[in-house]
């Protein structure tokens, strides 16, 4: 007996579907288109604010604003004294003070630069800027400008705080506007500088940690070590190689330049100033180290895929 096999009915295929164009209310937009500009303007408020931990975390804004505090208590407390005790002068000249508190400016810069840069490096979101209509140019100038505007916000507001208790005091009004011009200057150079230095040494790593340790060893090893060999060099007698040791750290590059040209004093050993030829020089160097900060900055960011 022979039996019959039956196949099973196979499903057909669906048929594809036409190709449709969907309407769903897309629109081109007309509205106008704000540039570079804008862009850079954007991103240099963006880091300013996140130099003091605004529009961040609670926690991101402890330290910024407890250094802030910290840098102003010393000038509210001698503007208090000086009201008292009636003095005829301010404790600190103006260009004098930022050398005083000299660590705390050093910890807030070890601080906030590596937020500025290092990010970007360890998320990668460097191409993102430079796919919008920004370039590697505005980038850094918006970082720079940036860093440079925060350190001047924490330097320059002791600086007020003197001013405005010296007036209440009533001392000399020309004496005190024109100290204080010149402290500005000073704190001008003093936020220029670090801030090139403190980006360029934070660019160079995407890890935070290390970026910070680093700042801080740039800023204190090299016055350390400038510091101690001045004093030698005057104990022995070398006066004139005491004044050109200064050019190998930051902070005693600043201290030159307001000694020999803002009417400063001078914290080398023995309240030594630099020559007039030395004094050239100090200044050379430091607007030299910023614009090579500036052109470092730039080589780093040669390339977008960082």
């Amino acid at each position: 007996m022979s039996r019959e096999t039956t196949a099973k009915p196979t499903a057909q295929a669906p048929a594809a579907a036409p190709d449709v164009i969907h309407n769903i209310g897309y629109r081109h937009y007309d509205g106008p288109r704000l540039g570079r500009a804008y862009a850079r303007r954007s991103l240099f408020s963006q880091s300013l604010r996140g130099a003091y931990g605004l529009g961040r975390s609670a926690k991101s804004k402890v330290l910024p604003m407890l250094l802030f505090a910290v840098m102003c208590l010393p000038a509210a407390i001698m503007v208090a004294v000086t009201v008292v005790t009636k003095a005829s002068s301010l404790p600190v000249g103006y260009t004098r003070y930022a050398i005083y508190v000299q660590a705390v400016i050093g910890l807030y810069l070890a601080a906030q630069a590596p937020q500025s840069v290092s990010r970007d490096l360890r998320f990668k979101t460097v191409p993102l800027y430079f796919s919008r209509p920004i370039e590697r140019v505005d980038y850094v100038v918006a970082k720079f400008a940036a860093m440079a505007s925060a350190l001047f916000l924490l330097t320059g507001a002791p600086l007020v705080i003197l001013y405005v208790g010296a007036l209440l005091a009533k001392l000399d009004f020309l004496d005190q506007t024109k100290g204080l011009a010149q402290g500005l200057v000073s704190i001008a150079l003093l936020s220029l500088l670090f801030a090139g230095i403190g980006l360029v040494v934070s660019a160079l790593t995407p890890r935070r940690g290390f970026g910070v340790a680093a700042v801080i060893a740039v800023l204190t090893i090299p016055y350390g070590a400038v510091s101690a060999v001045q004093g030698i060099a005057f104990v022995q007698g070398n006066e004139a190689a005491a004044g050109w040791l200064g050019l190998f750290s930051p902070i005693t590059l600043i201290d030159g330049v307001q000694t020999k040209f803002l009417g400063g004093t001078s914290s080398f050993p023995n309240g030594l100033e630099p020559s007039t030829a030395a004094g050239y020089v100090y200044l050379l160097v430091t607007l030299g180290v910023i614009a090579g900060c500036y052109a470092l900055l730039m080589r780093r960011y040669r390339k977008a895929g960082l």
